[in-house]
Parts: C-alpha cells; structure tokens; sequence
C-alpha cells in the first residue's frame, strides 16, 4: 500500500526549480503539499534570521559572531555554542521591525517561489492536486533563549518580531490564492522546551509558554489555506540534538498546538529516532490530532524502517511519512539517496 509522503522544507538544491522537478516529480504523486527547498540562506533556518536581520538593527547590538574559520568569516555556526548572540541596547522595551510584511524576507521568498511553482504545475511537470508550502521557523524558535545572555531580553525581541511576522504572514496570504496555499510552523525551541531540555527552563509549564504565539498567529490563516506544524528534534551540530527517552512532550506539544490554533490544523510532523521499542512509541496513542493528518519523521536508517513503522501503528494506525528534518544540512551528493528513500518508503 502506498504511504502519503511530507517534505518539512529545506533541500539543499540552488533554485526552487531544482526542487520542483527532482523531489515533486518523483514524490508528487504521494504529496499534498510542496516546499521551494528553503534555497539560499533560509537552508540554515534560524541563522538567517540571525545575521540578515538581528545583526543589523539598530536597537541590537552583536555579542558573538559565529567564529571565523581561517580568518573568514562565518554567517552560519557549526553548532550550538557557536551561534549568534545578542543583545537589545539599553533604554530599548520592545525592538520594532520596519518595512511590514517583507522585512523578514519569507513573502518575497514564498511569491518569487510560488510563480516557478505554479508554472511548472500549469505545464503538468506537477500534479495538479499539489500547493505550495511556505515553512517559517515560529516566534520560540527563531528567538530561542540560547542567543541572549540576558533573559530579559527574549521578551523584549518577541514581541516585536511576531508583529512582524503576522505581518510576512498576511502578506503572504494576500499574495497566493488561498487554494494553493499551505503554511507551516516549525517548532524546534518548543519541542526541548517539551522535554525540559532549555536551560533555565522546567517542563512543567512548556505547553502554556509556547502555545500564545500561535494562539495569535494561526487565526490569522483563512480556512481555505492549509496550516501545519513540523516538531523538531534539531540539527544544528548533527541530529537529534538530544533524544528523548520517548515520544510524550513531542505528543504533549502538538496537542497544546491544536488547541491553541484557534482553527483547523491539517497535519502535524512529528520526528522519531532510530528506535523500534514500545515504550518510545506509546505516548502516540495520547494524541488528539482532531483530524490532523500526522507524518512521522521515520524516513532515515531505512535497514530498521519498517520496524520503526511497525512499531508506531501499534499506538497509532494512521499516519504518512516523512524525514525526520528539513534536509538543510544534508551533503547535496547525498541527495539521490535521499530521494531514492522517500521513493522506497512510499512504496513500503
């Protein structure tokens, strides 16, 4: 029986073309939704955020750059503790963004994208049931407490930053038809807030700490456009960035974000690790995904696949497939394995 297949966003091609053609054209069939491949800068996710609009406002000012290899310098960090860190300058209560609905660059990038998306489907090179994906790292993630050696700062840039992107957001919306369009949260800050894996920060408390960004931004979305959520174990410095003994914060997490959408949510991304054991799989049979489709992140390791599958419809017997994470990160040579998995596991 064929699996419906998820792609979380990022591949590591230069242009959404690429994308298109490798990934849609071999996938199509099994996807309901397509990302551009996040291609350029939005690849490393939350760094882009980072140098391209924290390092130059005004009302921050930059601890620490990512270090500099051989006197180069880098945009993007090796790993957790070599990321951007910052700071808000005094006298400064909430840091504002200008230029509303593009100064964070995801509707400039979405619109570009949407127009190679939709001329590509229009020439049949895509399945016609197929829309356009636009995967944004939410408020939590791109602003996570690891970058400000202040604590009190973290509130002071959120605010400001979730004004603009309901700004990015509805402009997105007003830009690409609404049956055409699916948008993405991705939840990474969230998901190790999940597990009281945030420094300073206990699990108890996690659904209630992260759930009021989306209690803003979701109902924003019309109807008639597809909302999602992909959880996140993380990559940056290799994946998983911590493995949890099971699934429970993750199911624990998607329940608080379903409530907390304020409207319908059409699938939730959850990762799973290398594991076929029961017990990391039992918290899925907790899940109140209220019509939400659910992809597991499963496609990696294929050798211990079908157990991990077999594993999981024990607790939860409907669900599509998916890597674990945006393939960012991924080597492009290693691409065509990537996709010959996807192809396998469609197919499984």
């Amino acid at each position: 029986m064929a699996n419906a297949l998820h792609l979380v966003g990022s591949i590591p091609y230069d242009t959404a073309e690429e994308t298109f053609r490798s990934f849609g054209g071999a996938l199509g069939d099994h996807l309901t939704t397509i990302p551009d491949g996040e291609i350029g800068p939005r690849q490393h996710w939350i760094s882009r955020v980072h140098y391209q609009i924290l390092a130059g406002h005004p009302q921050l000012e930059v601890v620490r750059f990512p270090e500099p290899v051989d006197g180069v310098e880098q945009q993007f960090p090796r790993n957790a503790g070599d990321s951007w860190l910052f700071k808000v300058k005094d006298g400064i209560d909430k840091v504002r963004f200008g230029d509303p609905g593009w100064r964070l660059g995801y509707a400039r990038d979405a619109v570009n994208s949407y127009f190679v998306f939709r001329a590509l489907r229009d020439a049949g090179e895509l399945p016609g049931h197929l829309r356009f994906q636009v995967s944004m790292p939410s408020v939590v993630s791109a602003l996570p407490p690891r970058i400000f050696p202040n604590p009190d700062d973290i509130e002071k840039l959120r605010s400001g930053y979730q004004d603009a992107l309901a700004a990015e957001l509805q402009m997105i919306i007003q830009k690409i038809p609404a049956d055409d369009l699916a948008i993405q949260w991705d939840c990474s800050t969230e998901m190790q807030d999940s597990y009281g894996a945030v420094p300073g920060y206990s699990r108890d408390g996690a659904v209630d700490r992260n759930t009021p960004q989306f209690r803003a931004l979701s109902p924003l979305i019309p109807e008639d456009v597809m909302l999602g959520y992909h959880l996140c174990f993380g990559t940056l410095g290799g994946w998983p960035r911590f493995a949890p003994d099971d699934l429970s914060g993750a199911v624990e997490m998607a329940n608080g974000f379903v409530e907390a959408s304020g409207r319908r949510v059409d699938w939730l991304h959850i990762p799973v690790l290398d594991r076929a054991d029961d017990a990391f799989y039992a918290p899925l049979a907790d899940l109140k995904p209220q019509g939400a489709k659910i992809y597991l992140g499963a496609i990696h390791n294929m050798e211990g696949y079908e157990e991990r599958i077999a594993t999981a419809r024990k607790f939860l017997p409907d669900f599509g497939v998916a890597a674990y994470c945006g393939m960012g990160r991924v080597p492009p040579a290693e691409l065509p394995d990537v996709l010959n998995d996807h192809v396998q596991a469609a197919e499984t």
